[in-house]
């Protein structure tokens, strides 16, 4: 039961309103103590981030951070775990804009490198730093989760790929 205080537009939302966080896939790349990071530019400014970006229609998350590293860093990039599923709320100071991302962190094997492929639009350069590196420059990066993946990878939190199932009805065109 509600309280009798508590005004009916509070309780019943209109039925076109309908929340749907951004979908996002990161990818968590450790090599020898470093992890690879993108420096990239933000409407906040330059900005350190986990390889990432949004799901793409018609993909499965697989082969959204597969795709999404290989535009950001030039790495071929098979996942191989999903290290962590995040939810994170963003307001952005200049405009107000509020949004909620749901990310999806996978770890996995990094391949060849592409020396002449570009770099996404925005992307300033990949870098390999150490989590305490990392820990040192809280105010550059671009969400919290940057830092929280590197734990929960860090303290060998992993999932099975079968975790996640894409419905093949998501792959149709």
């Amino acid at each position: 039961m509600f309280p009798d205080k508590v005004p009916m537009a509070l309780i019943i939302a209109p039925m076109n309103t309908r929340w749907k966080p951004s979908t996002t896939v990161a990818a968590i790349i450790e090599r020898e103590g470093r992890y690879l990071l993108v420096e990239e530019h933000t409407p906040e400014g330059l900005r350190l981030n986990n390889p990432a970006g949004h799901l793409d229609p018609g993909e499965s998350p697989e082969q959204g951070v597969a795709r999404e590293t290989l535009e950001e860093t030039a790495f071929v990039f098979t996942p191989t775990s999903l290290v962590g599923i995040y939810l994170s709320r963003f307001q952005r100071p200049a405009t107000g804009e509020d949004i909620t991302y749901l990310r999806l962190a996978y770890t996995g094997d990094l391949g060849a490198f592409d020396a002449a492929r570009t770099l996404d639009t925005g992307i300033v350069r990949t870098l390999w730093m150490t989590p305490e590196e990392l820990r040192a420059c809280p105010e550059r990066h671009r969400s919290p989760l940057v830092m929280r993946c590197i734990d929960d990878h860090r303290q060998g939190q992993r999932f099975a790929m079968a975790t996640i199932h894409t419905d093949p009805s998501v792959l149709r065109p």
